[in-house]
């Protein structure tokens, strides 16, 4: 192979990964959803906000990524330092508090506050290994096993917090839109996936 051949496929290779002009500009264009990622998994504005700096920050001087994997990437990057910003896997599995308000805004018989819809409402009032287990399944479409190993916790802990949230989700969900919308309309129907505009 000749130099030039060389030089060819090297910037060929380097071309395919994404740079930290594709994060910089990917922050900017996505930063109303991943803030939204990030406030949904912490419960707490101002750790949303350490949150999203963070990722942007990790995914610009990290590891060389496929520039079309980019952005499911930063919303993974987002995901982990909310997990270490928070250490969801090492909250106690019988803990079954739900906090009656949180820093990000609680909203109560289906009305928004702060800008939050209802929906999004009832996630921050879950427990964080329940929220995480939540988010990162239900909405991010994580493997069980991948969500257990991110989270830090047993597939079985994992699985269960799954469980215990899908029923409380269900059930705050359902009564806030009672309330405001007097009529019945389930979890599929309240879709989260189009407030955090994740994949299907």
């Amino acid at each position: 192979m000749t130099l030039k051949a060389m030089e060819h496929n090297s910037r060929h290779s380097t071309a395919q990964y994404a740079t930290c002009a594709d994060f910089s500009r990917i922050f900017a264009e996505d930063m109303k959803n991943l803030y939204l990622l990030a406030l949904v998994l912490t419960a707490d504005s101002e750790k949303a906000e350490q949150c999203f700096v963070s990722g942007m920050d990790d995914c610009i001087s990290g590891n060389q990524v496929f520039r079309e994997w980019a952005r499911s990437w930063a919303r993974r990057v987002v995901i982990k330092n909310a997990i270490r910003m928070i250490a969801p896997g090492r909250e106690p599995a019988s803990r079954v508090l739900y906090p009656a308000t949180t820093k990000a805004g609680r909203v109560s018989n289906g009305s928004h506050a702060n800008g939050v819809p209802a929906e999004i409402s009832a996630v921050f009032e879950l427990p964080a290994l329940d929220r995480f287990a939540f988010v990162t399944s239900v909405l991010e479409g994580y493997s069980n096993l991948d969500c257990a190993l991110l989270l830090g916790c047993t597939r079985e802990t994992f699985i269960q917090a799954r469980l215990r949230a899908l029923e409380r989700i269900s059930d705050l969900v359902v009564r806030k839109a009672n309330t405001s919308f007097g009529e019945d309309r389930s979890i599929e129907q309240l879709d989260l996936r189009v407030h955090l505009a994740t994949p299907a």
